[in-house]
């Protein structure tokens, strides 16, 4: 299946919460995943709360740093 990211919000720190295509939803802590030239504007919290759902079905930020949905997904911790 392809999953798409189709509704996000920023919880804390650097958690967001995800909605996914197929009715999945749950909080991905992203502060381990902010290392690499692209990423490090991210790793100031105002401007990582900058997201937004991308045209292209992920979250990205205003200096085009983005993350697969897939990979999103997989790290997802669903709600129950």
């Amino acid at each position: 299946m392809y999953y798409t990211v189709i509704e996000a919000r920023h919880v804390k720190d650097y958690t967001i919460w995800l909605r996914f295509n197929d009715g999945t939803e749950g909080e991905v802590d992203l502060s381990e995943e902010l290392w690499g030239p692209i990423f490090e504007p991210l790793r100031d919290p105002a401007y990582f709360r900058r997201f937004e759902v991308a045209e292209y079905g992920t979250i990205a930020w205003p200096n085009g740093a983005d993350l697969a949905p897939e990979f999103l997904y997989s790290r997802a911790h669903v709600a129950a």
